[in-house]
């Protein structure tokens, strides 16, 4: 058995009852967001006005969890001021940490809340520790949640040359990207996840049916399209299947989802401080799901990493939710670097 702590398990809050959902089913951390565009999973009908963040503030503390809030886009020229307002406002009620991404905000947070817990998001593209350490120094960021394009070897290197907790994505929804600098949204349609949000804001969605198929447009360019017995995914840009060379294909990424189950204990052995769950923007039921099954499979290595094995039980439930259900360990596995 590694001698290193289990690490955090951190999940997904995009409303309260997938707040209460995570908590419930053994979450030692939820994080959630604004309803506005300082959150990077600002979707319609999702996320937190300031009364059901108090309740859910007071749901997850009063149970002994942490509750982080994410506040990881960019602040926008003109608008800064709504940002350092939320800041402002998640102080007051009482969060146990910030996720910033931007620079600037993290120098407004250190300087007029400095006892206030400040991570880095991945959207700050922090892939070594130098970026890190530097954050560290400058803003006394206490944890750092990586990008998902560093193998293992690569988060141990940051990890011997920082004090900073690290933090990395367990399951979920992959990005191939690394976070804080995809631009392809932007490109589609002027907005991005940095600036507005969303990688492919509802406003410019489109469904257009055919004769045999469902089209998927994002502000006019045809995404996808989808056979009537095809299950249809929400048109992300990175996800989409064009036509290259004569062959029509995912070309940038298949729908697929990051799963760590089999790597745990590399995890927990190279001093891994919490593993996160992405999905702000999937239902209770999902974050009940996986919360519950990584709880289980973080719970088994306490009796030491030689008497961990996978239980079919785990995959099984974690590939009902899983995109395209289909799994992969994603860079972390990666044999070239």
């Amino acid at each position: 058995m590694s001698n290193n702590p289990l690490p955090e398990l951190v999940c997904p809050a995009g409303s309260l009852p997938a707040l209460k959902a995570a908590v419930d089913n053994g979450a030692d951390t939820v994080y959630l967001g604004f309803k506005n565009d300082t959150n990077a999973r600002n979707f319609a009908g999702l996320n937190f006005d300031e009364k059901t963040m108090a309740e859910g503030l007071h749901y997850a503390q009063s149970r002994g969890k942490e509750v982080l809030l994410a506040l990881n886009t960019y602040a926008q020229p003109g608008r800064v001021q709504a940002w350092r307002e939320a800041v402002d406002v998640a102080a007051g009620l009482g969060v146990d940490a910030l996720i910033l991404a931007d620079v600037g905000l993290l120098a407004y947070a250190r300087e007029k809340y400095p006892d206030l817990n400040l991570h880095l998001s991945v959207q700050g593209s922090a892939t070594n520790y130098e970026a890190v350490n530097f954050c560290h120094k400058e803003f006394g960021i206490r944890r750092a949640v990586l990008p998902r394009v560093l193998t293992l070897a690569q988060v141990e290197h940051v990890i011997k040359n920082t004090p900073v907790e690290i933090e990395v994505f367990g399951f979920g929804s992959l990005c191939v990207m690394n976070e804080g600098r995809c631009w392809l949204s932007s490109y589609a349609c002027g907005e991005s996840p940095n600036t507005v949000g969303a990688c492919s804001p509802a406003k410019y969605v489109r469904w257009e049916k055919n004769p045999g198929r469902m089209d998927a447009r994002l502000n006019g360019i045809l995404i996808d399209s989808y056979g009537d017995q095809e299950n249809a995914g929400y048109p992300t840009l990175c996800k989409g299947r064009f036509e290259v060379q004569g062959e029509t294909y995912y070309a940038l990424e298949e729908p697929t989802s990051l799963n760590v189950l089999s790597v745990l204990p590399e995890i927990v052995k190279i001093g891994v401080r919490a593993i996160k769950v992405e999905g702000r923007q999937r239902s209770p039921a999902y974050v009940t799901q996986v919360t519950r099954t990584l709880r289980a499979a973080l719970d088994s290595l306490k009796d030491g990493n030689d008497r961990y094995s996978v239980k079919p039980s785990w995959q099984a439930e974690l590939t009902k939710v899983s995109e395209g259900h289909q799994a992969t360990l994603g860079a972390y596995n990666r044999p070239w670097r």
